[in-house]
């Protein structure tokens, strides 16, 4: 798994989104490295932390944790965490498990 960037989006003032691309695989090996990057982003997001999925060849249950866990802590601090670019095997996941109800997808 790897963050690609963590930014606001371009033009972004206070209310911008701000955007953070992942990519690879999120299994056990990489969701403590995971867990601890976007926790970071939170501290440095806007209103809306948007994860961009679209280069995420895997999830695994422990993914799932760190994005759930991530959305807590994001609710805590009055920020919203959202999907996109959502390949369709985690989609799939997401709809197996019931947390596409949970965690927003945007198109």
């Amino acid at each position: 798994m790897t963050v690609i960037d963590t930014a606001p989006l371009a033009g972004a003032g206070a209310s911008a989104p701000t955007l953070v691309h992942l990519s690879g695989d999120i299994d056990i090996f990489t969701t403590a490295r995971l867990r601890r990057r976007l926790i970071n982003a939170l501290d440095h997001s806007t209103d809306l932390l948007v994860l961009d999925l679209s280069q995420v060849t895997f999830c695994g249950a422990g993914g799932l944790g760190v994005l759930v866990g991530v959305q807590g802590r994001a609710r805590t601090r009055g920020i919203t965490l959202a999907l996109t670019g959502v390949p369709p095997r985690v989609a799939r996941l997401l709809r197996i498990t019931g947390l596409d109800r949970r965690l927003p997808v945007m198109a």
